[in-house]
């Protein structure tokens, strides 16, 4: 049985003046996934979100969340969503509960139970023994995971997670990325943007590219993998090649392009099984010197490259 369509965007259509921030655009997010939004700066990915969550107005277009018109005074279909962006925003004037508690207090009225979800949202962010910290005494990682506890301490069923790794350590990003798993697991469906391929690629169960206000390309990473021409790539270590030997690996099966440089050849093939057993019995037959050898498989930054022709962070 396939899963309740959570968000459905249609031919959204976004203009700020000479420029289209989103051209026709179309999306839909299902019920449990941890659905990743990728595209370059300016690709349209914040307008995109602004535009879901009622904070923009568009030019043309459908937007439902739930099954329902998303609108600015959707006020119950709000309550179930929950905001967690790129830039910290908490008061520094209250400490972490005070913090939690205030934000789970624009959505829970019952004390008992925002008490309840105060303390659960504290102990799922690590934050206990920081509760009567002022958000300046944290550190960058404790930072980060304030700001997602009181985006998510309400129980949204919707969770938008804006470059929530940005700029912590390892250890506060591991945290971060066991928490949002286990915020799915919990039953929420999680959107989320990045910067980091690692991440997307690690914990995203189906990934939109986006650019130009355009969605290029949505599905899952093997799906996005087997949508580009690279299918592995062979770098080998051999310490002088001629022009002729550099053309003639060409001519193996599934190869379309290689590259020396530095002492090193790179071999990139399409697809196919075999490429590095027929590979070295080649070298060999030919009597080639070689050093180390190193296989890759497609990365979610290879997809991106190929779709956008564009670093991520450009």
């Amino acid at each position: 049985m396939e899963a309740k369509v959570v968000i459905k965007v249609e031919n959204l259509v976004k203009r700020y003046k000479e420029l289209m921030a989103l051209d026709h655009f179309s999306l839909e997010i299902r019920e449990g996934e941890i659905f990743g939004l990728l595209g370059p700066n300016g690709s349209g990915k914040s307008t995109t979100i602004s535009c879901i969550l009622a904070l923009l107005q568009y030019d043309k277009g459908t937007i439902e969340v739930f099954g329902q018109p998303m609108r600015p005074d959707s006020y119950e279909l709000k309550r179930q969503i929950g905001v967690v962006l790129q830039d910290v925003a908490v008061f520094d004037e209250l400490t972490v509960y005070e913090n939690i508690d205030y934000f789970c207090g624009l959505y829970v009225k019952d004390k008992t139970l925002r008490r309840q979800y105060v303390e659960e949202a504290m102990e799922f962010a690590g934050l206990n023994e920081f509760r009567k910290f002022h958000p300046k005494k944290l550190s960058g990682g404790l930072l980060r995971r304030l700001n997602i506890a009181c985006g998510i301490a309400h129980r949204p069923k919707l969770i938008f997670m804006d470059e929530p790794t940005v700029a912590v350590d390892p250890q506060s990003r591991n945290k971060i990325l066991e928490g949002i798993r286990q915020l799915n697991e919990q039953g929420a469906t999680i959107v989320y943007t990045s910067h980091y391929m690692e991440e997307v690629e690690q914990i995203c169960t189906r990934i939109a590219i986006m650019d130009g206000g355009k969605n290029l390309a949505i599905g899952t990473k093997e799906e996005l993998k087997d949508m580009i021409k690279t299918g592995e790539t062979i770098q080998v270590e051999i310490l002088e090649l001629t022009e002729q030997q550099k053309e003639s690996f060409r001519s193996l099966p599934h190869v379309y392009k290689t590259e020396y440089e530095d002492n090193h050849l790179k071999v990139y093939y399409t697809k196919g099984q075999r490429n590095l057993v027929r590979l070295i019995d080649y070298l060999k037959q030919e009597n080639i010197s070689f050093g180390r050898v190193y296989s890759e498989l497609p990365t979610l930054n290879d997809v991106f490259l190929e779709i956008t022709g564009k670093q991520l962070r450009d």
